[in-house]
């Protein structure tokens, strides 16, 4: 996998984590664990795509 497709593909993974927790953000019986869970997650792909970028 080219470093291009791999950092798309992190983008990717970003986005989808960005809607999940906007999602479970909006919904009431979401716990605030997993929300932070998944705000970590996001945190970390950017990082990475952050570290990806710049090297």
């Amino acid at each position: 996998m080219s470093l291009s497709s791999h950092l798309q593909e992190l983008r990717k993974k970003h986005q989808n984590l960005s809607d999940a927790v906007e999602a479970a953000q909006r919904s009431p019986a979401t716990d605030d664990l997993e929300i932070a869970h998944l705000k970590k997650q996001k945190l970390q792909l950017k990082e990475e795509i952050s570290r990806l970028s710049v090297g």
